[in-house]
């Protein structure tokens, strides 16, 4: 009675340290491979940022080229002190396209 016990709590006990040793040799492995995760972008993410820069970078042409506008017609109108306004922000503009 007592060996078939034995052999019993030998076989339970061996499922459990079986699982700990695969945990135990495992684990490395898996920090490895989730700090390569977290210090690597992955292309989705890569074309995300993008998107928002450019979405920034269009938000941002377009209030300067309704500031322009304003200006612009304003000079039109005979107000020929916001002229050099109008012609820093087209200046402005063309720096924000052209990465000047």
């Amino acid at each position: 009675m007592k060996l078939m016990l034995a052999c019993l709590f030998v076989f339970l006990l061996s499922g459990c340290v079986t699982s700990i040793v695969k945990d135990v040799v495992t684990a490395p492995i898996k920090v490895v491979s989730k700090t390569a995760d977290v210090l690597t972008t992955s292309q989705s993410e890569s074309d995300e940022k993008r998107g928002r820069s450019i979405r920034k970078q269009e938000e941002q042409l377009g209030k300067l080229s309704r500031e322009r506008d304003k200006w612009t017609r304003k000079c039109q109108n005979g107000d020929r002190d916001v002229c050099s306004r109008a012609d820093a922000v087209e200046q402005e503009m063309d720096a924000l396209k052209y990465g000047r």
